[in-house]
Protein backbone atom coordinates (compact mmCIF):
# COMPACT_ATOMS: atom_id res chain seq x y z
CA UNK A 1 0.00 0.00 0.00
CA UNK A 2 2.69 2.37 0.85
CA UNK A 3 4.11 2.27 -2.58
CA UNK A 4 0.82 3.01 -4.17
CA UNK A 5 0.26 5.82 -1.93
CA UNK A 6 3.86 7.30 -2.89
CA UNK A 7 3.99 7.19 -6.55
CA UNK A 8 0.49 9.10 -6.54
CA UNK A 9 2.47 11.61 -4.08
CA UNK A 10 5.74 11.56 -6.30
CA UNK A 11 3.45 12.20 -10.00
CA UNK A 12 1.24 14.32 -8.54
CA UNK A 13 3.05 16.82 -5.55
CA UNK A 14 0.37 16.16 -3.55
CA UNK A 15 -0.17 18.65 -0.61
CA UNK A 16 -2.14 16.68 1.70
CA UNK A 17 -0.53 14.09 4.08
CA UNK A 18 2.69 15.05 5.96
CA UNK A 19 2.54 18.69 4.17
CA UNK A 20 -0.52 19.25 6.19
CA UNK A 21 -4.28 20.20 4.37
CA UNK A 22 -5.17 22.94 1.78
CA UNK A 23 -3.86 23.98 -1.46
CA UNK A 24 -2.64 27.10 -2.11
CA UNK A 25 -3.83 28.72 -5.78
CA UNK A 26 -0.66 27.80 -7.59
CA UNK A 27 -0.26 24.56 -6.47
CA UNK A 28 -1.68 20.92 -8.22
CA UNK A 29 -4.33 19.07 -6.20
CA UNK A 30 -4.85 15.90 -5.36
CA UNK A 31 -5.65 12.90 -8.19
CA UNK A 32 -9.37 12.18 -7.58
CA UNK A 33 -9.96 8.68 -6.84
CA UNK A 34 -12.78 6.79 -9.08
CA UNK A 35 -15.20 5.08 -7.05
CA UNK A 36 -16.96 2.72 -9.04
CA UNK A 37 -19.28 0.69 -5.60
CA UNK A 38 -21.84 1.83 -3.01
CA UNK A 39 -19.64 3.17 -0.70
CA UNK A 40 -18.96 6.97 -2.00
CA UNK A 41 -19.22 10.59 -0.44
CA UNK A 42 -23.05 12.04 -1.50
CA UNK A 43 -23.47 15.64 -2.28
CA UNK A 44 -27.46 16.46 -0.65
CA UNK A 45 -28.44 19.48 -2.95
CA UNK A 46 -31.84 21.22 -2.46
CA UNK A 47 -31.73 22.24 -6.30
CA UNK A 48 -34.31 25.58 -5.18
CA UNK A 49 -31.22 27.14 -3.21
CA UNK A 50 -28.49 26.25 -5.05
CA UNK A 51 -27.46 27.85 -8.14
CA UNK A 52 -30.13 29.64 -10.46
CA UNK A 53 -29.30 29.22 -14.42
CA UNK A 54 -32.46 30.70 -16.19
CA UNK A 55 -31.96 34.56 -14.00
CA UNK A 56 -35.25 33.57 -12.00
CA UNK A 57 -33.86 33.98 -8.43
CA UNK A 58 -34.78 29.96 -7.85
CA UNK A 59 -31.87 26.98 -8.73
CA UNK A 60 -32.75 24.67 -11.23
CA UNK A 61 -30.87 21.75 -12.95
CA UNK A 62 -29.70 24.22 -15.93
CA UNK A 63 -27.98 25.87 -12.94
CA UNK A 64 -27.08 22.66 -10.97
CA UNK A 65 -25.39 21.24 -14.40
CA UNK A 66 -23.62 24.24 -15.28
CA UNK A 67 -22.07 24.00 -11.24
CA UNK A 68 -20.96 20.22 -11.07
CA UNK A 69 -17.49 21.01 -11.90
CA UNK A 70 -17.72 22.44 -7.99
CA UNK A 71 -19.05 19.12 -7.34
CA UNK A 72 -16.77 16.21 -9.09
CA UNK A 73 -15.39 17.30 -12.34
CA UNK A 74 -14.95 14.02 -13.96
CA UNK A 75 -10.60 14.87 -13.98
CA UNK A 76 -8.78 12.28 -12.16
CA UNK A 77 -5.90 14.20 -12.60
CA UNK A 78 -7.01 16.92 -9.95
CA UNK A 79 -8.84 20.31 -10.01
CA UNK A 80 -10.83 22.39 -8.15
CA UNK A 81 -13.92 19.67 -7.11
CA UNK A 82 -14.57 18.67 -4.02
CA UNK A 83 -14.54 14.61 -5.15
CA UNK A 84 -17.65 13.98 -4.37
CA UNK A 85 -18.97 10.91 -6.05
CA UNK A 86 -22.83 10.97 -5.23
CA UNK A 87 -25.58 13.36 -5.22
CA UNK A 88 -28.71 13.64 -3.54
CA UNK A 89 -31.41 15.51 -4.91
CA UNK A 90 -33.92 16.77 -2.27
CA UNK A 91 -37.71 16.29 -3.74
CA UNK A 92 -37.67 17.74 -7.35
CA UNK A 93 -41.21 16.55 -8.68
CA UNK A 94 -44.09 18.77 -9.06
CA UNK A 95 -45.45 20.33 -5.79
CA UNK A 96 -47.02 23.42 -4.72
CA UNK A 97 -44.41 24.23 -1.72
CA UNK A 98 -41.32 25.01 -2.45
CA UNK A 99 -39.20 22.28 -0.15
CA UNK A 100 -41.43 19.98 -2.80
CA UNK A 101 -42.34 17.59 0.18
CA UNK A 102 -45.63 17.00 -1.34
CA UNK A 103 -45.80 15.72 -4.62
CA UNK A 104 -48.71 16.14 -7.23
CA UNK A 105 -47.27 13.92 -10.05
CA UNK A 106 -44.48 10.98 -9.67
CA UNK A 107 -43.63 10.74 -13.39
CA UNK A 108 -42.32 14.88 -13.98
CA UNK A 109 -39.80 17.52 -12.97
CA UNK A 110 -41.08 20.27 -11.08
CA UNK A 111 -41.41 23.60 -13.38
CA UNK A 112 -39.30 25.64 -11.55
CA UNK A 113 -36.67 23.30 -11.65
CA UNK A 114 -36.51 23.49 -15.63
CA UNK A 115 -37.68 20.73 -17.75
CA UNK A 116 -37.54 16.82 -18.07
CA UNK A 117 -35.03 17.79 -20.85
CA UNK A 118 -33.05 19.56 -18.09
CA UNK A 119 -32.89 16.66 -15.88
CA UNK A 120 -32.16 14.03 -18.63
CA UNK A 121 -28.87 16.68 -19.52
CA UNK A 122 -28.11 16.99 -15.99
CA UNK A 123 -28.03 12.74 -15.51
CA UNK A 124 -25.56 12.66 -19.09
CA UNK A 125 -23.30 15.19 -17.37
CA UNK A 126 -24.15 13.32 -13.94
CA UNK A 127 -22.39 9.91 -15.70
CA UNK A 128 -19.77 11.26 -17.51
CA UNK A 129 -18.61 12.13 -13.87
CA UNK A 130 -18.77 9.33 -12.37
CA UNK A 131 -21.29 10.74 -9.68
CA UNK A 132 -24.63 8.00 -9.01
CA UNK A 133 -27.86 10.17 -8.80
CA UNK A 134 -30.74 9.19 -5.87
CA UNK A 135 -33.63 10.36 -5.66
CA UNK A 136 -36.11 12.10 -2.84
CA UNK A 137 -39.12 9.46 -2.68
CA UNK A 138 -41.54 10.68 -0.69
CA UNK A 139 -43.72 7.37 -0.80
CA UNK A 140 -45.41 8.28 2.65
CA UNK A 141 -47.66 11.16 1.65
CA UNK A 142 -48.55 13.03 -1.32
CA UNK A 143 -49.61 16.45 -1.96
CA UNK A 144 -53.21 17.40 -1.04
CA UNK A 145 -53.60 18.66 -4.73
CA UNK A 146 -52.65 15.30 -5.90
CA UNK A 147 -54.86 14.23 -8.89
CA UNK A 148 -55.55 10.52 -6.63
CA UNK A 149 -56.60 12.76 -3.34
CA UNK A 150 -58.52 14.58 -5.16
CA UNK A 151 -60.54 12.27 -7.12
CA UNK A 152 -60.71 10.41 -3.77
CA UNK A 153 -62.27 13.40 -2.07
CA UNK A 154 -64.63 14.58 -4.77
CA UNK A 155 -66.08 10.97 -4.46
CA UNK A 156 -66.50 10.56 -0.60
CA UNK A 157 -68.44 14.11 -0.99
CA UNK A 158 -70.69 12.61 -3.53
CA UNK A 159 -71.55 9.37 -1.56
CA UNK A 160 -72.21 11.07 2.04
CA UNK A 161 -72.87 8.44 4.40
CA UNK A 162 -72.68 5.36 1.80
CA UNK A 163 -69.90 2.72 1.64
CA UNK A 164 -67.06 3.30 -1.13
CA UNK A 165 -67.07 1.38 -3.66
CA UNK A 166 -63.25 0.58 -4.83
CA UNK A 167 -64.71 -0.67 -8.56
CA UNK A 168 -66.04 3.37 -8.91
CA UNK A 169 -63.14 5.05 -7.27
CA UNK A 170 -60.06 3.10 -6.24
CA UNK A 171 -58.13 6.06 -5.14
CA UNK A 172 -59.86 5.79 -2.04
CA UNK A 173 -58.14 3.23 -0.63
CA UNK A 174 -54.82 4.90 -1.81
CA UNK A 175 -55.31 6.76 1.26
CA UNK A 176 -56.63 5.99 4.78
CA UNK A 177 -60.00 7.91 5.01
CA UNK A 178 -62.30 7.07 8.02
CA UNK A 179 -65.22 8.51 9.45
CA UNK A 180 -64.13 8.97 12.74
CA UNK A 181 -61.99 11.84 13.44
CA UNK A 182 -58.89 9.91 14.59
CA UNK A 183 -55.53 11.09 15.96
CA UNK A 184 -53.82 12.86 13.30
CA UNK A 185 -56.81 13.07 11.04
CA UNK A 186 -58.16 16.15 9.02
CA UNK A 187 -61.72 16.84 7.63
CA UNK A 188 -62.06 15.85 3.87
CA UNK A 189 -63.59 19.49 2.49
CA UNK A 190 -66.49 19.33 1.57
CA UNK A 191 -67.76 16.92 3.72
CA UNK A 192 -69.16 16.51 7.69
CA UNK A 193 -69.02 12.65 7.30
CA UNK A 194 -65.70 11.77 6.33
CA UNK A 195 -61.83 12.29 7.30
CA UNK A 196 -58.10 11.37 6.76
CA UNK A 197 -55.14 10.94 7.80
CA UNK A 198 -52.42 13.59 7.38
CA UNK A 199 -49.90 13.08 10.45
CA UNK A 200 -47.73 15.94 9.00
CA UNK A 201 -50.39 18.46 8.32
CA UNK A 202 -53.51 18.86 6.75
CA UNK A 203 -51.74 19.07 3.10
CA UNK A 204 -50.08 15.86 3.22
CA UNK A 205 -52.43 13.31 3.30
CA UNK A 206 -51.15 9.78 4.06
CA UNK A 207 -51.10 6.99 1.91
CA UNK A 208 -51.61 3.54 2.27
CA UNK A 209 -48.76 1.54 1.36
CA UNK A 210 -50.60 -1.85 1.73
CA UNK A 211 -52.68 -1.01 -1.42
CA UNK A 212 -51.55 -3.70 -3.95
CA UNK A 213 -52.52 -0.68 -6.38
CA UNK A 214 -50.58 1.66 -4.81
CA UNK A 215 -47.80 -1.06 -4.97
CA UNK A 216 -47.92 -1.49 -8.72
CA UNK A 217 -48.14 2.13 -9.12
CA UNK A 218 -44.83 3.01 -7.19
CA UNK A 219 -43.62 0.09 -9.17
CA UNK A 220 -43.79 1.74 -12.27
CA UNK A 221 -42.66 4.90 -10.53
CA UNK A 222 -39.54 3.83 -10.12
CA UNK A 223 -39.27 1.88 -13.56
CA UNK A 224 -39.79 5.57 -14.97
CA UNK A 225 -37.01 6.83 -12.72
CA UNK A 226 -34.18 4.12 -13.23
CA UNK A 227 -35.19 4.20 -16.88
CA UNK A 228 -33.44 7.97 -16.16
CA UNK A 229 -30.56 6.67 -15.14
CA UNK A 230 -31.08 7.20 -11.85
CA UNK A 231 -28.75 5.19 -9.30
CA UNK A 232 -31.27 4.86 -6.56
CA UNK A 233 -33.77 6.33 -3.88
CA UNK A 234 -33.35 7.95 -0.29
CA UNK A 235 -36.95 7.24 1.52
CA UNK A 236 -38.96 9.77 3.11
CA UNK A 237 -40.16 9.52 6.42
CA UNK A 238 -39.83 5.32 6.60
CA UNK A 239 -40.74 5.42 10.30
CA UNK A 240 -44.04 6.91 9.38
CA UNK A 241 -45.26 4.85 6.67
CA UNK A 242 -47.57 3.41 9.42
CA UNK A 243 -46.89 5.87 12.38
CA UNK A 244 -46.13 4.03 15.38
CA UNK A 245 -45.81 0.37 14.27
CA UNK A 246 -42.22 0.15 13.23
CA UNK A 247 -42.90 -3.63 12.12
CA UNK A 248 -45.34 -2.10 9.50
CA UNK A 249 -42.84 -0.14 8.53
CA UNK A 250 -40.00 -3.07 7.92
CA UNK A 251 -42.28 -4.82 5.79
CA UNK A 252 -43.25 -2.02 3.46
CA UNK A 253 -39.43 -1.77 3.63
CA UNK A 254 -38.80 -5.65 2.76
CA UNK A 255 -41.18 -5.17 -0.45
CA UNK A 256 -39.76 -1.97 -1.80
CA UNK A 257 -36.26 -3.18 -1.22
CA UNK A 258 -36.91 -6.52 -3.22
CA UNK A 259 -39.04 -4.61 -5.66
CA UNK A 260 -35.83 -2.77 -6.77
CA UNK A 261 -33.34 -4.59 -6.44
CA UNK A 262 -35.21 -6.82 -9.22
CA UNK A 263 -35.20 -4.05 -11.18
CA UNK A 264 -31.45 -3.29 -10.31
CA UNK A 265 -28.97 -4.94 -7.88
CA UNK A 266 -27.13 -2.00 -7.75
CA UNK A 267 -29.45 0.56 -6.79
CA UNK A 268 -28.64 2.15 -3.54
CA UNK A 269 -31.36 2.67 -1.04
CA UNK A 270 -31.14 4.65 2.18
CA UNK A 271 -34.35 5.28 4.39
CA UNK A 272 -34.78 8.32 6.95
CA UNK A 273 -35.54 6.55 10.64
CA UNK A 274 -35.70 9.87 12.50
CA UNK A 275 -35.67 8.09 15.75
CA UNK A 276 -32.92 6.01 18.59
CA UNK A 277 -30.19 4.13 16.98
CA UNK A 278 -31.44 0.70 18.44
CA UNK A 279 -34.73 1.59 16.99
CA UNK A 280 -33.50 2.42 13.52
CA UNK A 281 -31.17 -0.54 13.82
CA UNK A 282 -34.57 -2.68 13.49
CA UNK A 283 -34.99 -1.08 9.62
CA UNK A 284 -31.67 -3.05 8.62
CA UNK A 285 -33.72 -6.06 8.90
CA UNK A 286 -35.81 -5.23 5.75
CA UNK A 287 -32.88 -5.85 3.69
CA UNK A 288 -32.06 -2.30 2.70
CA UNK A 289 -28.92 -1.08 1.86
CA UNK A 290 -28.53 2.08 4.74
CA UNK A 291 -30.89 3.70 7.27
CA UNK A 292 -29.52 7.37 8.60
CA UNK A 293 -27.44 7.28 11.33
CA UNK A 294 -28.81 9.79 12.98
CA UNK A 295 -27.20 8.94 16.44
CA UNK A 296 -24.02 10.91 15.01
CA UNK A 297 -25.51 13.86 13.46
CA UNK A 298 -26.89 17.18 14.76
CA UNK A 299 -24.94 19.90 17.60
CA UNK A 300 -25.88 17.40 20.66
CA UNK A 301 -24.87 14.15 18.60
CA UNK A 302 -21.53 11.83 19.24
CA UNK A 303 -19.22 13.96 16.83
CA UNK A 304 -20.04 17.33 18.21
CA UNK A 305 -20.55 16.64 21.74
CA UNK A 306 -16.83 14.45 21.02
CA UNK A 307 -15.87 17.79 19.57
CA UNK A 308 -17.05 20.20 21.93
CA UNK A 309 -15.48 18.06 25.18
CA UNK A 310 -18.90 17.37 26.39
CA UNK A 311 -18.27 13.48 25.57
CA UNK A 312 -14.58 12.18 25.77
CA UNK A 313 -12.96 11.59 22.82
CA UNK A 314 -12.18 8.03 23.24
CA UNK A 315 -15.93 7.85 23.10
CA UNK A 316 -16.10 8.18 19.41
CA UNK A 317 -14.19 5.02 18.37
CA UNK A 318 -16.38 2.94 21.09
CA UNK A 319 -19.58 4.31 19.61
CA UNK A 320 -18.48 3.53 15.82
CA UNK A 321 -17.64 -0.24 16.87
CA UNK A 322 -21.16 -0.31 18.78
CA UNK A 323 -22.99 0.78 15.93
CA UNK A 324 -21.09 -1.29 13.04
CA UNK A 325 -21.96 -4.43 15.53
CA UNK A 326 -25.63 -3.76 15.96
CA UNK A 327 -26.12 -3.15 12.52
CA UNK A 328 -24.20 -6.19 11.17
CA UNK A 329 -26.26 -8.23 13.34
CA UNK A 330 -29.53 -7.21 11.37
CA UNK A 331 -27.86 -7.11 7.90
CA UNK A 332 -24.51 -8.60 6.94
CA UNK A 333 -24.54 -6.65 4.29
CA UNK A 334 -25.64 -3.32 5.61
CA UNK A 335 -24.11 0.18 4.13
CA UNK A 336 -23.54 2.56 7.00
CA UNK A 337 -25.29 6.15 5.93
CA UNK A 338 -23.53 8.24 8.67
CA UNK A 339 -24.10 12.39 8.18
CA UNK A 340 -23.42 15.28 10.07
CA UNK A 341 -26.02 17.63 9.33
CA UNK A 342 -29.11 18.13 6.85
CA UNK A 343 -31.94 20.23 5.90
CA UNK A 344 -33.51 19.43 9.01
CA UNK A 345 -31.05 19.90 11.53
CA UNK A 346 -29.10 23.28 12.16
CA UNK A 347 -26.05 24.28 10.28
CA UNK A 348 -22.63 22.63 11.82
CA UNK A 349 -20.86 26.38 12.10
CA UNK A 350 -23.20 27.06 14.52
CA UNK A 351 -22.69 24.62 16.91
CA UNK A 352 -19.13 26.01 17.93
CA UNK A 353 -17.94 29.36 19.07
CA UNK A 354 -14.67 30.94 20.27
CA UNK A 355 -11.35 31.20 18.99
CA UNK A 356 -11.40 27.05 17.91
CA UNK A 357 -14.27 27.08 16.04
CA UNK A 358 -12.83 26.85 12.06
CA UNK A 359 -11.11 23.89 13.58
CA UNK A 360 -13.77 22.55 15.25
CA UNK A 361 -16.09 22.58 12.32
CA UNK A 362 -13.08 21.29 10.16
CA UNK A 363 -12.24 18.23 12.21
CA UNK A 364 -16.09 17.75 12.97
CA UNK A 365 -16.69 17.29 9.54
CA UNK A 366 -13.47 14.35 9.08
CA UNK A 367 -14.86 12.32 12.02
CA UNK A 368 -18.51 12.22 9.56
CA UNK A 369 -15.96 11.57 6.48
CA UNK A 370 -13.88 8.72 7.97
CA UNK A 371 -16.85 6.45 8.93
CA UNK A 372 -17.31 3.90 6.94
CA UNK A 373 -19.78 3.04 4.19
CA UNK A 374 -21.82 6.30 2.22
CA UNK A 375 -20.94 9.80 3.99
CA UNK A 376 -23.52 12.40 3.85
CA UNK A 377 -22.37 16.38 3.06
CA UNK A 378 -25.40 18.80 3.29
CA UNK A 379 -24.58 21.08 0.37
CA UNK A 380 -22.78 24.34 2.12
CA UNK A 381 -21.30 22.55 4.59
CA UNK A 382 -18.15 22.24 3.28
CA UNK A 383 -18.22 26.20 3.64
CA UNK A 384 -19.48 26.40 7.26
CA UNK A 385 -22.25 27.94 5.80
CA UNK A 386 -24.83 29.19 9.01
CA UNK A 387 -28.23 28.44 9.62
CA UNK A 388 -30.65 27.49 12.33
CA UNK A 389 -34.05 27.95 13.50
CA UNK A 390 -37.13 27.55 10.65
CA UNK A 391 -36.46 24.82 8.27
CA UNK A 392 -36.01 28.01 5.39
CA UNK A 393 -32.92 29.44 7.74
CA UNK A 394 -31.47 25.46 7.08
CA UNK A 395 -31.91 25.73 3.51
CA UNK A 396 -30.69 29.35 2.09
CA UNK A 397 -28.78 29.79 -0.74
CA UNK A 398 -25.66 28.20 -1.45
CA UNK A 399 -22.93 30.69 -0.35
CA UNK A 400 -20.88 30.59 -3.86
CA UNK A 401 -20.49 34.65 -3.02
CA UNK A 402 -21.33 37.42 -0.81
CA UNK A 403 -22.72 39.50 -3.55
CA UNK A 404 -26.47 37.81 -3.39
CA UNK A 405 -26.99 39.79 -7.18
CA UNK A 406 -23.90 38.00 -8.50
CA UNK A 407 -24.67 35.19 -11.46
CA UNK A 408 -26.29 32.20 -10.57
CA UNK A 409 -26.90 33.18 -6.77
CA UNK A 410 -30.37 32.25 -5.24
CA UNK A 411 -33.15 34.05 -3.74
CA UNK A 412 -33.70 31.40 -0.99
CA UNK A 413 -36.94 30.34 0.61
CA UNK A 414 -39.71 33.28 0.14
CA UNK A 415 -39.78 33.02 4.26
CA UNK A 416 -36.05 32.68 5.20
CA UNK A 417 -34.65 35.38 7.89
CA UNK A 418 -31.57 37.07 6.75
CA UNK A 419 -28.56 34.07 7.53
CA UNK A 420 -25.39 36.08 7.82
CA UNK A 421 -22.35 33.67 7.36
CA UNK A 422 -19.53 33.09 9.91
CA UNK A 423 -17.14 32.16 6.92
CA UNK A 424 -16.46 33.63 3.64
CA UNK A 425 -18.04 32.35 0.67
CA UNK A 426 -16.56 29.74 -1.93
CA UNK A 427 -15.23 32.63 -4.23
CA UNK A 428 -12.92 33.48 -1.21
CA UNK A 429 -12.14 30.29 0.46
CA UNK A 430 -11.07 28.06 -3.06
CA UNK A 431 -7.76 30.83 -2.71
CA UNK A 432 -7.05 29.55 1.02
CA UNK A 433 -5.23 26.00 1.37
CA UNK A 434 -6.54 26.20 4.90
CA UNK A 435 -10.02 27.44 4.72
CA UNK A 436 -12.97 24.88 5.89
CA UNK A 437 -13.57 24.22 1.64
CA UNK A 438 -9.81 23.23 1.54
CA UNK A 439 -10.22 20.99 4.62
CA UNK A 440 -13.24 18.87 3.44
CA UNK A 441 -11.83 18.99 -0.54
CA UNK A 442 -8.67 16.77 1.55
CA UNK A 443 -10.75 14.62 4.20
CA UNK A 444 -13.07 13.67 0.58
CA UNK A 445 -9.56 12.86 -1.18
CA UNK A 446 -8.30 10.87 1.77
CA UNK A 447 -11.70 9.15 2.16
CA UNK A 448 -11.72 7.84 -1.75
CA UNK A 449 -8.09 6.85 -1.66
CA UNK A 450 -8.22 4.15 0.99
CA UNK A 451 -10.40 1.86 0.62
CA UNK A 452 -10.00 0.82 4.51
CA UNK A 453 -11.91 4.66 5.51
CA UNK A 454 -14.86 3.96 3.22
CA UNK A 455 -15.47 0.20 3.58
CA UNK A 456 -13.13 -1.04 6.70
CA UNK A 457 -14.03 -2.86 9.77
CA UNK A 458 -13.68 -0.69 12.50
CA UNK A 459 -11.95 -1.73 15.98
CA UNK A 460 -12.27 0.62 18.70
CA UNK A 461 -8.30 0.66 20.25
CA UNK A 462 -9.30 2.45 24.07
CA UNK A 463 -5.42 1.50 24.91
CA UNK A 464 -4.26 4.03 22.76
CA UNK A 465 -7.27 6.58 23.37
CA UNK A 466 -7.93 9.41 26.11
CA UNK A 467 -10.04 12.33 26.86
CA UNK A 468 -8.99 14.07 24.00
CA UNK A 469 -7.32 11.66 21.64
CA UNK A 470 -9.76 8.61 19.54
CA UNK A 471 -8.33 5.95 17.83
CA UNK A 472 -9.68 3.64 15.83
CA UNK A 473 -8.07 0.93 13.60
CA UNK A 474 -9.80 -0.05 9.71
CA UNK A 475 -9.29 -3.22 7.49
CA UNK A 476 -10.42 -3.86 4.90
CA UNK A 477 -8.77 -6.91 2.23
CA UNK A 478 -5.40 -6.42 3.21
CA UNK A 479 -5.25 -2.67 3.85
CA UNK A 480 -4.76 -1.49 7.65
CA UNK A 481 -5.23 1.91 9.15
CA UNK A 482 -4.46 3.15 12.31
CA UNK A 483 -6.37 6.56 12.16
CA UNK A 484 -5.47 9.14 15.24
CA UNK A 485 -8.12 11.90 16.29
CA UNK A 486 -6.70 15.02 17.99
CA UNK A 487 -10.15 16.68 19.34
CA UNK A 488 -8.75 18.96 21.48
CA UNK A 489 -6.87 22.53 20.79
CA UNK A 490 -3.20 21.31 22.24
CA UNK A 491 -0.73 19.00 21.16
CA UNK A 492 -1.35 15.47 21.93
CA UNK A 493 1.36 12.88 22.03
CA UNK A 494 0.00 9.08 22.10
CA UNK A 495 2.37 6.25 23.07
CA UNK A 496 2.78 3.63 20.35
CA UNK A 497 5.03 1.54 21.71
CA UNK A 498 2.53 -1.69 22.43
CA UNK A 499 1.87 -1.26 18.31
CA UNK A 500 5.78 -0.67 17.28
CA UNK A 501 6.19 -3.87 15.81
CA UNK A 502 3.17 -3.78 13.06
CA UNK A 503 3.46 0.56 12.20
CA UNK A 504 5.32 0.96 8.93
CA UNK A 505 4.73 5.04 10.08
CA UNK A 506 2.85 7.82 9.01
CA UNK A 507 0.81 7.04 5.88
CA UNK A 508 -0.96 10.76 5.52
CA UNK A 509 -2.37 12.85 7.74
CA UNK A 510 -5.17 15.73 8.00
CA UNK A 511 -4.36 19.04 9.67
CA UNK A 512 -6.59 22.68 10.18
CA UNK A 513 -2.91 24.58 9.78
CA UNK A 514 0.85 24.77 9.01
CA UNK A 515 1.79 22.04 12.48
CA UNK A 516 2.20 18.43 11.49
CA UNK A 517 2.60 15.37 12.85
CA UNK A 518 5.65 13.27 14.43
CA UNK A 519 6.46 10.17 14.68
CA UNK A 520 9.91 9.29 16.64
CA UNK A 521 11.00 6.88 19.35
CA UNK A 522 7.59 5.21 19.59
CA UNK A 523 5.75 8.24 19.89
CA UNK A 524 3.38 10.26 17.84
CA UNK A 525 2.85 13.55 18.37
CA UNK A 526 -0.39 14.89 16.83
CA UNK A 527 -1.15 18.96 16.58
CA UNK A 528 -4.16 20.44 17.65
CA UNK A 529 -6.72 18.90 15.94
CA UNK A 530 -4.63 16.91 13.66
CA UNK A 531 -5.50 13.33 12.37
CA UNK A 532 -3.00 10.96 11.58
CA UNK A 533 -3.34 8.22 9.45
CA UNK A 534 -0.90 5.37 9.74
CA UNK A 535 0.00 1.74 8.63
CA UNK A 536 -0.13 -0.38 9.95
CA UNK A 537 1.01 -4.26 9.86
CA UNK A 538 -1.68 -7.55 9.63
Amino acid sequence: MKKRVLSIMVCIAMVVGVMGCGNSSDERVPQQIPVEDNYRTYYEVFVYSYYDGNGDGIGDFKGLTGKLDYINDGDVKGGEDLGCNGIWLMPVMPSPSYHKYDVTDYYAIDPQYGTMEDFEAFMAACNERGIKVILDLVMNHTSSEHPWFKEACAYLQKIGDAEPSLEECPYVEYYHFSKEQESGYCQVPGSDVWYYEAQFYYGMPDLNLYNEELRVEFESIVDFWLEKGVGGFRLDAAKEFVSGSPSSNIEILTWFTGMVKEKKQDAYLVAEVWTDQNTYAEYYTSGIDSVFNFAFADNSGIIANAVKGVSPASGYGQTLETAQDLFAEKNPSYIDAPFYTNHDLGRSAGYYAGENSMSQTKIAGALNLFMSGNAFVYYGEELGMKGAGKDENKRAPMYFSSDKNAEGMCIGPVDMDDVKMKFPPYEEQKEDRYSIHSYYKQAIYLRNLYPAVRKGNVKNRPEYASENVAVIEKCYEGENLLLIFNLSAQQQIVDLSGENKRIKGIENGLYVGEEIAAYEKECLTVPAYGIVFMEIKE
